[in-house]
């Protein structure tokens, strides 16, 4: 039987018991009497005991643990890329902007811009305006995902240097990620428990490729271009969210370089690689009910089937894809055209493509 803490009555029951067990002729169940007083106030104290107990049992395992014990078995399991413990933090975006202005004119370190009245930014280095737009390299301020700009977006100079333009135009500006999840971080220490560092067996390539900022899965395939050879795909779902989470030339370099860094050197060739998206689509016949709202539901149920089964080179059943529409809220019948759907080679990954209803 599993544990479960008793209630306070429960409790309070056993000591008013144990009262009279160890006092004959006395009743702790006598309303206002001192014993019963006495009793329960033992028995309170005793249930509040049982309860932190209880408390302290969930946290004492990372698969239970709250936030801040989470955290604690995260700076006792992992080390990251950038060699802190623990939980990855929020990362900064960086890039470059494009500014304008009168050729010499300087554009100081540190100058501050905006994007409307959201995230701020500060040029990195001292740089001189030349004849047409010119390139200052930027990073954000406050570190999260939220700090990434789209190419083209204007940014406004909060104090514009003298014989430069008010405005900047972002070239690029990728790299910012939020802190990882207490769900992403307890599957990474439950990983680090289960399958320990074993010299660089493929377990350790996927741990690796985690402790990157940004990434969230990975997986590795060994031999893949040959004997001695490692391969290394991953996904950054958070980071680029915008991308269905594929991750960008920069976070393949950024991971290519940290597994570099630590990989045995026996290891004749490594690499790292983002997924290639592959489009599946489907069609679903007779429908029962159909309006807008169940098609959003399959479309969700389908993705989120996808994220948990998906991966390079990963088969996608018709079987899955099936239960993923039932599974759908108020799905009550259809038929579906569809038929397994074999990835062309292990770089490709499954993602949803068009729903045909007919």
């Amino acid at each position: 039987m599993p544990w479960t803490t008793p209630t306070l009555r429960d409790v309070r029951g056993l000591v008013r018991d144990n009262v009279r067990a160890y006092l004959p002729g006395s009743d702790a169940n006598v309303p206002n009497s001192i014993l019963r007083v006495l009793s329960d106030t033992m028995g309170a104290l005793a249930h509040l005991t049982l309860q932190y107990i209880d408390w302290l049992a969930k946290q004492l395992l990372p698969d239970t643990a709250e936030t801040v014990w989470l955290d604690r078995h995260g700076q006792i399991w992992l080390l990251n890329s950038d060699g802190t413990i623990g939980r990855k933090q929020a990362t900064l975006a960086q890039g470059t902007i494009s500014a304008t202005g009168v050729q010499g004119s300087i554009v100081p370190s540190a100058s501050q811009l905006t994007v409307g009245a959201g995230a701020q930014y500060e040029t990195q280095v001292q740089v001189i305006i030349g004849a047409g737009p010119t390139p200052i390299p930027t990073i954000a301020v406050v570190a999260g995902a939220d700090s990434n700009l789209d190419p083209e977006t204007a940014m406004q100079f909060i104090a514009p240097p003298p014989g430069v333009g008010g405005t900047a135009t972002v070239v690029s500006m990728v790299g910012g990620a939020d802190p990882e999840t207490d769900d992403e971080l307890r599957a990474r220490v439950l990983q680090r428990i289960r399958e320990p560092p074993m010299g660089g067996d493929g377990d350790d390539y996927v741990a690796w490729a985690e402790a990157v900022p940004g990434v969230t899965r990975a997986w590795c395939y060994p031999q893949e271009m040959g004997p001695g050879t490692v391969t290394i795909r991953f996904m950054s779902d958070d980071l680029r969210a915008d991308m269905q989470g594929f991750p960008l030339q920069q976070d393949v370099d950024a991971v290519q370089a940290y597994i570099d860094s630590v990989r045995p050197v026996t290891v004749k060739d490594f690499w790292a690689e983002a997924p290639i998206p592959q489009q599946i689509e489907f069609t679903i016949k007779g429908l029962v009910t159909d309006n807008e709202n169940v098609r959003a539901g399959i479309e969700i149920s389908v993705q989120q089937m996808l994220f948990l089964r998906a991966l390079p080179g990963q088969t996608i059943y018709r079987s899955w894809v099936e239960m993923a529409i039932s599974q759908a809220p108020n799905v009550n019948h259809y038929n579906l055209v569809f038929e397994d759907t074999p990835m062309p080679s292990n770089g490709y990954m499954a993602v949803l493509g068009s729903i045909i209803y007919a």
